[in-house]
């Protein structure tokens, strides 16, 4: 089991530890709904230690990531970020991921799903192997932290160098934070505005306890993955292992926006063959239900009896205040407005097909 370099904080400030993607991960510090409103209305502070951070350079980096995954590099500026997929053969997803352009356009930057770390490494050095190219693992040596939600960008422009006004949503930049250089981006997985800050190894703690100080008086606090599970399931977003998995494909999953044609990548042909036919036969949509049960992943969709899908997330939304949920049903049922139903333990649950996003936040 892996550990991050804040492991000792987290401890500290009494999280339940849990394991994630083979690290030691803080899962809450208090409540979930109430991590999740502080986002929401304030801002929170992440550990994203455990996710994978690669470097990718050399003469061929672009025509290398150009088969690797399913978006057009070569469209992407310096300093600006994309949101892609590594697929199979078959047209199936293996992890979706960030891939950076550095602001000097003197290489990349991708970051990977904590728990398919390794598999991916061994996807890209396969396909590295046709180009010059040079595939660096830096998750070891090269620290994360995100800070997100509305006071985002005050709390976090008191430690940068950089104008965090002038840096747009889905790009990055290299500034100092805490008096030392970084890079900083402006993404984010919660649906809110703000930063992924990537600390040289050795100084998490340093920043870390420089936000925490700034942040608690105005009322963040830090926030565990089970209220990310739940913001970023609120915002749509998909999560490796529940809306995407290796026997789903991007058109399936609404997430087609990140496929580019123009290029030959791996499983290219196969999504060729699923657009020919129009489709799977299913599609990802969001749920809700009044029910007292919340709805969870793997229950099974039905409509007259009938099976006709299952979820893939559940959750109780805060801002909302409704249950949520994502599930794979027949394309003919994926029009929001649809009654359906999911089962627990047999028993028919009410629920009512949603558009996604469920939250999107005021700009």
């Amino acid at each position: 089991m892996h550990s991050t370099a804040l492991e000792s904080i987290h401890q500290g400030l009494g999280a339940r530890m849990v394991p994630f993607g083979g690290w030691n991960m803080p899962v809450q510090y208090r409540g979930i709904l109430d991590e999740a409103r502080t986002v929401r209305q304030k801002a929170g502070l992440f550990d994203l230690g455990h996710m994978g951070r690669v470097k990718v350079s050399g003469p061929q980096a672009e025509a290398f990531l150009q088969r690797l995954q399913t978006n057009d590099v070569a469209a992407i500026p310096p300093g600006r970020i994309r949101y892609a997929m590594i697929l199979d053969e078959r047209g199936l997803t293996q992890d979706d991921i960030l891939v950076y352009r550095n602001p000097r356009n003197d290489g990349f930057f991708v970051v990977i799903n904590a728990g398919n770390t390794a598999r991916d490494l061994g996807i890209m050095r396969a396909v590295a192997k046709g180009f010059d190219v040079k595939v660096e693992d830096c998750t070891g040596s090269l620290g994360m932290i995100a800070i997100q939600g509305p006071l985002s960008e005050q709390i976090t422009q008191r430690f940068t160098k950089g104008d965090l006004k002038s840096l747009k949503y889905y790009a990055w930049m290299e500034t100092e934070v805490c008096g030392v250089p970084m890079t900083l981006s402006r993404t984010g997985y919660t649906g809110e505005d703000g930063f992924e800050v990537y600390i040289p190894s050795g100084l998490e703690k340093k920043v870390w306890d420089a936000f925490m100080e700034a942040g608690t008086p105005v009322g963040m606090t830090a926030i565990g993955l089970g209220a990310r599970d739940t913001l970023r399931h609120e915002a749509g977003m998909p999560l490796y292992g529940h809306e995407i998995d290796e026997t789903t494909n991007p058109i399936e999953a609404g997430l087609d926006w990140a496929v580019k044609m123009n290029h030959d990548f791996v499983g290219r042909a196969a999504l060729e063959q699923v657009q020919a036919k129009g489709g799977t036969g299913r599609k990802l949509v969001g749920l809700t239900s009044a029910s007292k049960r919340c709805p969870r992943q793997g229950y099974p969709i039905v409509k007259g009896g009938q099976q006709v899908g299952h979820v893939c997330s559940g959750n109780i939304s805060p801002t909302l205040d409704t249950n949520i949920a994502t599930a794979y049903v027949r394309s003919d049922l994926a029009v929001p407005g649809t009654p359906l139903e999911f089962l627990v333990r047999d028993k028919a649950e009410p629920a009512v097909v949603a558009a996604l996003p469920f939250y999107k936040r005021a700009r």
